[in-house]
C-alpha cells in the first residue's frame, strides 16, 4: 500500500460517522448509504449467520409446550397475584 492510498473505512465505522450527522442535515446520498450499510450489517445478512432458509428439525418432544408446570409454563415469569374478597 503506498502513502497516497487512504485506508478503507470499516462499514461499522462509516455507519457511525453517518449517524453522527444530525438527521435534518443529512443528504439523500447519506440516507441511502445509511440504509445500505444497515442492511449489510444486519445480523441475518452476515456471512457467519445461520441460513434462515434451512429448516432445523428438533425432536418432537422438545417442540411441545409443557402443560403440567406450576406457574403457567413460562420460566422466569411470575403469575399475577390473586386477591380474594
Amino acid at each position: 500500500m503506498d502513502m497516497n492510498t487512504p485506508e478503507p473505512v470499516s462499514p461499522r465505522r462509516r455507519l457511525q460517522e453517518l449517524l453522527a450527522i444530525p438527521e435534518r442535515q443529512r443528504t439523500d446520498e447519506q440516507w441511502d448509504e445509511i440504509n445500505e450499510l444497515e442492511i449489510k450489517l444486519a445480523s441475518a445478512n452476515r456471512e457467519d449467520a445461520p441460513d434462515p432458509n434451512v429448516r432445523r428439525d428438533a425432536p418432537a418432544a422438545n417442540n411441545q409446550p409443557r402443560r403440567n408446570r406450576p406457574g403457567g409454563g413460562q420460566p422466569g415469569r411470575k403469575q399475577p397475584r390473586k386477591f380474594h374478597k
